[in-house]
């Protein structure tokens, strides 16, 4: 589409969505190795807060997000802070993917290769993180979905001059002149979302099931 607010738009939520999956990788399989590895105190109040985000209307949390970012933390809205409010309920579906995973491996394969004398990092990368692959792509697609889409938590978080594609289509749907362009970017911005849910959700039937992708 040759437009430019289009173009940028697009640009925006691409890179929104790719940072909060990165971060939501990194920390949700973090979590994840913590709640179903390890005993601490406050292990459940953790493993609720991890998920409370996504159980909550995203206005409850949109509001949240900028009261905490502007008045708790002095921080000015901007992308940084879209970023963080999307990874802020993407980490929920990468934390429940590991963890399902986690527990139906169970722990005697890393048992036994550190019996045979690997350490820990090494037991990680050559056993643990590629049977636990397909859950953290699956993971990490659904996670990408619902950045891609997501309107009224970035309506908090995003500053001046920051635009999303849905925020633009929200932004333009009542002006007559732009209602090809936006029929246009409305039905690409479904066609984006539904893939990675599509693919997340036939790796993760494939991988409980044993299939071939």
């Amino acid at each position: 589409i040759d437009n430019t607010g289009v173009r940028e738009a697009l640009k925006w939520s691409i890179f929104a969505g790719l940072s909060a999956t990165v971060i939501a990788l990194l920390l949700g399989t973090a979590l994840a190795f913590a709640v179903s590895r390890y005993e601490f105190f406050g292990k459940e109040v953790v493993s609720l807060l991890v998920v409370l985000p996504i159980s909550l209307p995203g206005v409850v949390t949109g509001i949240a997000l900028n009261n905490a970012f502007t008045k708790q933390l002095g921080m000015s809205t901007g992308l940084i802070t879209v970023v963080i409010g999307h990874a802020t309920f993407c980490i929920v579906v990468v934390y429940n993917n590991a963890v399902a995973r986690l527990r139906r491996m169970g722990t005697s394969l890393q048992e036994a290769s550190m019996d045979l004398g690997a350490n820990g990092f090494t037991t990680f990368r050559l056993i643990t993180l590629p049977n636990m692959a397909s859950a953290l792509l699956a993971g990490g697609l659904l996670a990408f979905g619902l950045s891609f889409d997501e309107i009224v938590v970035t309506t908090f978080t995003a500053g001046p001059g920051i635009q999303t594609l849905p925020i633009w289509i929200y932004n333009n749907l009542f002006r007559p002149n732009q209602a090809p362009i936006v029929n246009v970017v409305a039905a690409t911005l479904v066609f984006i979302s539904i893939v990675p849910i599509y693919l997340s959700q036939r790796l993760s039937s494939d991988s409980s099931s044993g299939g071939r992708f």
